[in-house]
């Protein structure tokens, strides 16, 4: 009996943006995502706008993904969908889609750990002879808005987390330090714009002292933030003048920040092959630094595609079908969940 392919529908609704993709057999067929502008004027994501957006959203961006992977429907083995965590308003959408869908098609239903996914984007296949992949066990920098973690990817189910931010995620202090210096949301992309033209050693900022692997970003932040004001005074036009070095020099102190844990790290565990994912993977400043370790200390790395760095459903897919390999589904009570956790 010849075995039977495998598609597996990704759905992905944790904050703001609504993904679906499709999988045949690992091998990735489509991956469509609609984000939401509407969060910009109010310089970061309203809970509640983000869920109705999403309500919106599912329907044609699944109903897009399954007609760009060239299927039907009733092709579909299993529905995997992000099930934390994430904005409780925003998951429950994808969570109550991924049920009634699955549900209808009589097919079965895979939850998903949002983090999870993120690190197992390195996993991603584009075709059936891409084998990119990095081999077990390795070191995953996982950095985004919500979270800043080190972990030790030992299986795809076996993730154990070395350090942690004990406040602030990294992406949330670039948020927030942009929405001081004035230049909008999302900050990521700006300041990444902005520290491309200036000096990264032009401001100090303090770096948090913080024992063993564990992050904190809420000292920096403070520390941007009074700076900024004290320097305001002394001249109005400051930030104007000045933002392409205040952007440098907060990007190189961040990454600074990062890199120095998870070199730690790899010198703790031995272990050299070290990945980055997340919102934050996509900072030029971050994977020049990955570059510039690999070469000096021997790191092998590995960095994902850009559109794999944001939150996406082929991650979910990913993760789905190896779950659906090892027969683990979900029942049709599961519920969404918004805390940060590994299991």
């Amino acid at each position: 009996m010849e075995n039977k392919d495998i598609y597996i529908l990704g759905i992905e609704s944790s904050c703001d943006d609504t993904s679906a993709a499709v999988l045949k057999n690992g091998v990735l067929l489509s991956n469509v995502t609609a984000s939401q502008a509407v969060h910009e004027a109010y310089g970061g994501v309203v809970p509640e706008l983000a869920s109705r957006a999403h309500q919106q959203n599912v329907v044609p961006v699944v109903d897009q993904a399954i007609k760009k992977a060239g299927i039907s429907k009733e092709q579909l083995t299993a529905v995997a969908f992000t099930r934390g965590p994430g904005l409780m308003g925003s998951l429950l959408v994808g969570v109550s889609f991924a049920k009634g869908f699955a549900r209808s098609l009589g097919i079965p239903l895979i939850d998903v750990n949002h983090l999870q996914g993120h690190v197992m984007a390195h996993f991603i296949k584009e075709s059936d002879d891409d084998n990119q992949q990095p081999p077990l066990p390795f070191l995953c920098l996982l950095v985004s808005g919500g979270n800043s973690q080190i972990v030790k990817v030992n299986a795809y189910n076996d993730m154990e987390v070395l350090g942690q931010t004990i406040d602030d995620a990294a992406g949330e202090a670039i948020d927030k330090c942009s929405k001081v210096m004035g230049l909008g949301y999302p900050g990521g992309p700006i300041i990444d714009r902005l520290a491309r033209q200036g000096n990264p050693k032009a401001y100090k900022f303090a770096e948090p002292q913080i024992p063993g692997l564990n992050y904190s970003f809420s000292g920096l932040k403070t520390s941007f933030l009074y700076n900024m004001r004290k320097w305001v005074e002394e001249d109005p036009d400051f930030i104007e003048h000045h933002q392409e070095d205040i952007a440098a020099s907060l990007e190189f102190t961040i990454v600074d920040i990062l890199m120095k844990k998870l070199k730690m790290a790899v010198k703790q565990t031995g272990i050299k092959h070290v990945a980055v994912a997340g919102g934050v993977s996509a900072n030029n400043g971050l994977r020049n630094a990955f570059h510039d370790h690999a070469k000096r200390y021997g790191w092998t790395i590995y960095i994902p595609k850009f559109s794999y760095t944001t939150d996406n459903a082929a991650m979910i897919g990913i993760v789905g079908y190896y779950k659906y390999l090892d027969g683990e589904t979900c029942p049709i009570d599961a519920p969404a969940f918004s805390k940060v956790t590994f299991k």
